[in-house]
């Protein structure tokens, strides 16, 4: 059995040329029924005797009016003609899961001057000045109260020299027992600040930390050194 292009009414499609995908496998899908259901029709005349002027063979009539309905899908899709009921389009993404667009990320509240040193998905080590677990601000911008303490300090005090804020809305990874919430503002004193993580854990850290992120979600800054 063959599916012979003149055999397909064709007269009520727009060319395909003209119209979008969609558009063009209704139109085809529409098409290619309309002929399916005018040899089944002829097919099961021939079956039960009638002679007509089909393409189709008298002999050959019970297999086309089985393949045409009930086996119908099948066929079609064996011979090409399976049309996919909706296409979708994804974008391919190579990032790991998780992982953002570090230039497009913005950091919300008002913008941090130059005196913070902000970094980015940054975590600095140091004595804890201010304990973050109570003590949380509405931005990164809200969170240099670090300058503040450093100005207020009695001798002998710890001066804050380096803030660490949590501004995901999920809380920040730690490997400490704590968890950390949206928020979070830690000030702290290192008289050499050196970092504890920076941008991304590696593969062999997050093997033996499952819970860890890809990326480093607390933003830090050292204000004196």
């Amino acid at each position: 059995m063959f599916l012979d292009a003149e055999d397909i009414p064709v007269s009520s499609c727009i060319p395909f040329h003209y119209l979008m995908p969609f558009a063009c496998a209704f139109c085809l899908t529409e098409a290619i029924d309309s002929w399916r259901k005018e040899k089944l029709k002829a097919a099961k005349k021939l079956v039960r005797g009638k002679t007509l002027n089909s393409t189709i063979l008298p002999e050959e009539a019970g297999a086309v009016a089985k393949a045409l309905s009930s086996n119908w899908a099948e066929l079609s899709e064996q011979i090409g003609l399976w049309i996919p009921v909706e296409i979708v389009n994804k974008e391919h993404d190579d990032k790991p899961e998780g992982e953002e667009d570090f230039d497009e990320e913005i950091l919300p509240g008002r913008k941090l001057p130059p005196e913070c040193h902000a970094e980015l998905h940054t975590d600095y080590d140091g004595a804890a000045v201010r304990w973050g677990l109570t003590h949380h601000k509405e931005s990164a911008y809200d969170c240099m109260a670090c300058l503040d303490q450093a100005k207020r300090a009695k001798p002998g005090e710890m001066k804050c020299n380096i803030w660490v804020y949590c501004p995901s809305e999920t809380g920040c990874f730690s490997p400490d027992i704590y968890e950390h919430k949206n928020q979070e503002c830690w000030l702290k004193y290192s008289e050499k600040p050196k970092l504890n993580f920076k941008d991304r854990y590696s593969e062999s850290y997050r093997d033996s930390h499952p819970k860890a992120p890809v990326v480093v979600p607390w933003v830090s800054g050292v204000v004196s050194e």
